[in-house]
């Protein structure tokens, strides 16, 4: 299922509120820990799958990228993307990423963040990477954790006051699509195992070289409800390079 919910203006209207995307990836409770597992862009060429609003695009580029393709389903998130780049190395493209077809070795780094958990078969599209990188290339993702997506709705369980009390975790190894609330709306996304992710990286002739699940970082403590985010990894960062 290639479902586009970022187009729905009332939920894009809400994601543009986040504070990831009005001032970008220093926001991102991720991102300290990411740019640790990039690999040197310097005359690379890039591919970023689920580029959103081009943040990981214009960061390769500030890097000495040769070159860099930004592939979203949305054309919300691309005309954003759009407005917010101005170096013409990079190229915006509307496309499912399960749609991506590329020449062998067409790219020397690929990177998507927070998007694979909206696509079905990650198998599908490993493959489809490893044949679009060079031997050596580099594969780096973030997608939400699997302890994160098991039981679906993704919300904590409340006591009578409205404290949270636990994460729910539940049908862990029953993967497929799952019913998540995500800023206030439906929104169907697919749970993984790790094992799932890792193995078939593994199968598709990848390396891992580094695996990481992120604690917010401190200077974003103070925003509500990132005390919470101690309490369960919210997201699953792997590093990959091809045999």
């Amino acid at each position: 299922m290639k479902e586009n919910k970022y187009d729905d203006i009332e939920f894009f209207n809400q994601y543009k509120k986040m504070s990831r995307s009005v001032e970008g990836l220093q926001r991102a409770g991720e991102w300290h820990e990411l740019k640790k597992m990039l690999p040197s862009f310097k005359e690379a060429r890039v591919l970023d799958l689920g580029c959103g609003f081009g943040w990981h695009c214009n960061y390769a580029v500030e890097m000495g990228a040769k070159s860099v393709i930004g592939v979203d389903i949305s054309e919300k998130m691309l005309q954003e993307a759009r407005e917010k780049t101005t170096s013409p190395l990079v190229e915006y493209i509307k496309m499912p990423i399960e749609d991506i077809d590329y020449p062998e070795e067409s790219f020397d780094v690929v990177i998507s963040s927070l998007a694979f958990h909206y696509i079905d078969s990650f198998q599908e599209v490993c493959r489809k990477i490893s044949n679009l990188l060079v031997k050596g290339g580099d594969f780096i993702l973030s997608v939400e954790h699997p302890i994160f997506t098991a039981e679906g709705s993704q919300q904590w369980h409340y006591d009578a006051q409205g404290n949270p009390l636990h994460w729910p975790v539940d049908r862990y190894f029953e993967e497929g699509p799952r019913k998540a609330i995500f800023l206030g709306e439906e929104v169907v996304k697919y749970h993984k195992t790790i094992t799932t992710y890792v193995n078939t990286l593994i199968s598709c002739g990848f390396e891992i070289t580094k695996l990481v699940e992120p604690k917010p970082a401190d200077y974003l403590m103070d925003e509500p409800g990132r005390e919470d985010e101690l309490r369960r990894p919210m997201m699953l960062l792997i590093s990959a390079r091809k045999k």
